[in-house]
């Protein structure tokens, strides 16, 4: 059996970590929200359009 070594050998996935952090932030929108969250209202949660027009520059 193979056991970590202890002490600051913590691995990080910053795409895994962000990927939790968008999904933390639905999980709030859509406890926050009265009704069902609409395509637009996602999109403006995980900032699709925001990421959309920084590709375009």
């Amino acid at each position: 059996m193979h056991v970590a070594p202890v002490g600051g050998t913590a691995v990080q996935d910053h795409v895994a970590l962000a990927e939790i952090e968008l999904c933390g932030e639905l999980i709030i929108a859509a406890s926050a929200a009265q009704e069902r969250l609409s395509l637009e209202s996602i999109d403006e949660v995980l900032k699709v359009a925001e990421e959309r027009d920084s590709s375009r520059s």
